[in-house]
C-alpha cells in the first residue's frame, strides 16, 4: 500500500464522530490526553485509521459505562494494566465508596432516633468517629501506642485478633457501638488503666517487655478454653503461669505477698476497661478476646487471694 492509498484510508475526525457516535469535542479530548492516535493531514487536521480508532474507543466507551475513570482507562490503553486488573481495583473503590455511604445512612438514622436529651451527645460521638474506616483506624492506633515495646509483627497479630473491621452494612446500633469504641479509645483514662492491666505495677521494673508480653500471651490462649467453656475463674496452672511471668520479669518470687501487690493497683475492674471489652464482644463474638482472657484471669487470681473460709 502506497503513502497515498494509506491516507485515502483514513477518516477524519468528523467522519469518525459520526461513525461512533460520540462528539467531536470527546473525540479531540481523548486526543489531547493521548489515549486515542491521530496523524495529521496535509492542511494539519486530525486522522485517524477508522479500524483501529473505533475498537479504541468502543473500549473506551464500554469501561467509561462501568464507571472507571480516564486514569485507569489510560493504563489499560497504554498496557500498564489489564483489564481485569482495573476493573478490580474500580470494585474495590466501590467498595469502599458503598461501605462509607452505608455509615453515613446508618448515623444519620442513629440522630433521627435519638431522644432530644441524647441527641447532642451522639452527634458528637458520631462526628468525632467520621466514619467506620476512620474509627478502625483509631483503634488500632491505640493498641500500638499501647504495645509500643513489643515488635510490629505481634501487634498486628494482637489487633488482628482483639480489633473488630466495622460492619460493611451498620445497622443503627453497630454505628453507635462502633462510634463508642472509638471514643473511648481517644479518653487518656483508659490508656493508662489499660496500660496498668497490661503491664501491672512498677512496670519500669520489667526486664524484658518482650518475653513478659510473649509468655502472658501464652497464658492468655489456654486461658481462652476455660472463658469459651464457662469455667469458673479458679488457681491453677494458667494462673501460677500468670504470676510467674510478671515476678520473675522483675526480679521477684511468685509468693502470696506478691499476688497481694499484682491485685493491689489493679485497673482490670475499671468500668472503661469493662465497657470497651463488652463493645468489643458485640463485634466479634462468639471470639474470645485478649480482654476477657484477662478477666478470667484477674479473678482467678483474686479468688486465690481471699483468706480461706472458716468453717
Amino acid at each position: 500500500m502506497t503513502d497515498d492509498t494509506q491516507a485515502d484510508a483514513l477518516v477524519s475526525i468528523g467522519e469518525l464522530a459520526r461513525s461512533t457516535g460520540l462528539a467531536v469535542r470527546t473525540i479531540r479530548f481523548y486526543c489531547d490526553e493521548g489515549i486515542l492516535e491521530s496523524q495529521r493531514s496535509a492542511g494539519g487536521h486530525r486522522m485517524f485509521d477508522p479500524a483501529a480508532a473505533t475498537e479504541r474507543l468502543l473500549l473506551i466507551r464500554r469501561l467509561r459505562a462501568l464507571g472507571l475513570g480516564l486514569g485507569p482507562i489510560t493504563d489499560v490503553l497504554h498496557g500498564n494494566q489489564s483489564i481485569a486488573e482495573a476493573i478490580t481495583a474500580e470494585s474495590a473503590r466501590l467498595d469502599l465508596e458503598f461501605r462509607s455511604l452505608s455509615w453515613r445512612r446508618a448515623s444519620l438514622h442513629a440522630i433521627e432516633a435519638a431522644t432530644p436529651a441524647q441527641r447532642p451527645t451522639r452527634l458528637a460521638m458520631l462526628a468525632a468517629a467520621q466514619d467506620g474506616g476512620a474509627a478502625h483506624d483509631s483503634l488500632v492506633h491505640f493498641w500500638h501506642r499501647i504495645l509500643t515495646p513489643i515488635p510490629r509483627g505481634d501487634i498486628d497479630i494482637y489487633v488482628g485478633w482483639n480489633v473488630p473491621e466495622p460492619p460493611a452494612d451498620p445497622s443503627v446500633d453497630d454505628v453507635v457501638a462502633y462510634a463508642e469504641l472509638a471514643t473511648l479509645a481517644a479518653d487518656p483514662e483508659l490508656n493508662t488503666a489499660v496500660r496498668q492491666q497490661l503491664w501491672r505495677s512498677q512496670p519500669e521494673l520489667i526486664r524484658d517487655c518482650r518475653k513478659l508480653y510473649a509468655e502472658v500471651g501464652d497464658v492468655m490462649t489456654d486461658v481462652v478454653p476455660h472463658v469459651s467453656e464457662g469455667t469458673h475463674p479458679r488457681s491453677g496452672p494458667e494462673l501460677d503461669r500468670f504470676v510467674t511471668a510478671h515476678a520473675t520479669a522483675r526480679g521477684y518470687r511468685d509468693t502470696p505477698h506478691y499476688r497481694k501487690h499484682l491485685l493491689a493497683d489493679a485497673t482490670d475492674a475499671n468500668p472503661r476497661i469493662h465497657r470497651y471489652w463488652t463493645l468489643t464482644a458485640k463485634f466479634l463474638s462468639p471470639r474470645i478476646t485478649v480482654g476477657q482472657a484477662h478477666n478470667w484471669v484477674y479473678n482467678a487470681l483474686a479468688t486465690s487471694a481471699e483468706p480461706p473460709t472458716r468453717r
